[in-house]
């Protein structure tokens, strides 16, 4: 087999039968609606890597978040991971195709680097999926599912990630969907601080839509509410803001001019049988799948707007995101071949380590036999020799294989029948 492309040396470095895979559907060609399908909240995700698990496949990290759901991993094929994640969403193979996108190997290794350091994302230097990586490495690395190449990828991609945060302006002003959110609402809202806030949900994006809010809106009229009121209690104490029971959800919606929904349920909280308006209500959905349902258009008081609008947010802080770009891309360029490099050089390590057993048992064997016939061996002179021309062998070897012009696969194949080395050195 040749060497192409994609790096077979990758496949080769991790010493397993299978070959590592990206799949995975985002943003730009998956709808909401789609990406809502295929969403994976943290109880499916163990359920996947528990599923992989038993069917003995090495090495998976499962990434979901709003703009994206991705497997990472090793298969025989990439059905395989495809399939697993059909079985533990609501999506089928038939959609997931239309939309997907499969890489292998160094595409593979490639489009992580993109992901984790805010390049991929829907909007340009959101940080967050860093996060969402951490823990995906974390929880697959507690369930026995992070081989030795996926653990040293995910550190490089960490390293990446911090680097470009430090050494560029990618990052520069508020970043991620809440603070498109805010945007969003400052550019087409009049007198946004005089206006009535509702913010239903306190996770994550919730949270840093409360910050934003607060930040950028200089607002004093922001209600939250939760299911768990003291989770709204925790996050409107650190903002100074008003909490309201869930039970008075449908008389806050009345009072409301903006209504932030950022619940993470698998279904709508929100539907038009909640809304007895009488007066306009912006209602921006920061949640994936929806959460609110498509029916409340029903009513002619209300406009929706989804995260995917919001990525269309343009000003000059994502203007100047954008010149930065190339200098990320320079630092990804640095860890991305250094990791490369030294999943080339594991690939053929052991292969190397046995070659130099096969000389040293050669060796010993033609001093053993020269002391036998000869009186005034120099068996230390010998040795000496010996060894160092050992080491010239093994490093010509060593250069030949490092040379990405030549097939690394079948150069080691060569090498373990011509020495008649064992298939899997260690």
């Amino acid at each position: 087999m040749k060497k192409n492309g994609n790096g077979i040396s990758i496949q080769q470095a991790t010493q397993r039968s299978g070959t590592f895979y990206a799949i995975g559907l985002n943003y730009k060609k998956a709808d909401a609606e789609i990406r809502g399908y295929f969403s994976v909240d943290e109880t499916a995700q163990v359920a996947i890597l528990k599923a992989a698990k038993s069917q003995v496949i090495d090495g998976l990290v499962v990434i979901s978040t709003c703009n994206r759901t991705e497997l990472y991993g090793f298969a025989s094929h990439p059905y395989q991971l495809i399939k697993l994640l059909c079985e533990h969403t609501h999506g089928t193979v038939s959609e997931f195709e239309k939309v997907a996108y499969i890489h292998k190997n160094r595409e593979a290794v490639s489009h992580l680097f993109k992901v984790g350091t805010g390049l991929d994302s829907q909007i340009l230097g959101d940080f967050e999926i860093i996060s969402q990586l951490r823990i995906g490495f974390k929880r697959s690395k507690k369930l026995g599912l992070m081989n030795a190449f996926m653990e040293r990828l995910g550190n490089a991609v960490i390293q990446a990630s911090k680097r470009i945060k430090n050494e560029t302006d990618i990052s520069s002003g508020a970043t991620s969907v809440s603070f498109a959110a805010v945007q969003y609402i400052l550019a087409r809202v009049p007198y946004v601080s005089e206006k009535n806030i509702l913010l239903f949900g306190t996770g994550k994006i919730g949270r840093n839509t409360c910050e934003n809010l607060v930040k950028h809106t200089k607002n004093e009229h922001i209600t939250v509410i939760n299911r768990t009121k003291v989770k709204a209690e925790a996050i409107a104490g650190k903002f100074n803001l008003v909490v309201k029971e869930y039970a008075n959800i449908q008389s806050e919606i009345a009072q409301s001019d903006i209504l932030f929904v950022a619940t993470g349920a698998q279904k709508p909280t929100i539907s038009k049988e909640l809304l007895h308006l009488k007066k306009p209500l912006l209602i921006v959905d920061l949640s994936i799948p929806k959460n609110v349902a498509e029916n409340v258009k029903e009513n002619e008081l209300v406009t929706l707007v989804h995260l995917d609008e919001l990525s269309q947010v343009t000003d000059q802080t994502l203007a100047h995101r954008a010149s930065q770009v190339p200098l990320a891309e320079q630092i990804i360029t640095e860890i991305e071949t250094e990791f490369n490099t030294w999943a080339q050089h594991r690939s053929f390590a052991p292969t190397i380590k046995a070659l130099k057993t096969k000389l040293s048992e050669i060796k010993e064997s033609e001093i053993d036999n020269q002391r036998k016939k000869l009186s005034d061996f120099n068996e230390d002179q010998a040795e000496i020799i010996s060894n160092r021309i050992i080491q010239k062998i093994t490093t010509h070897f060593a250069n030949h294989l490092k040379d990405t012009n030549i097939s690394t696969e079948e150069s080691v194949e060569l090498i373990k029948k011509v020495f008649q080395l064992e298939n899997n050195p260690s």
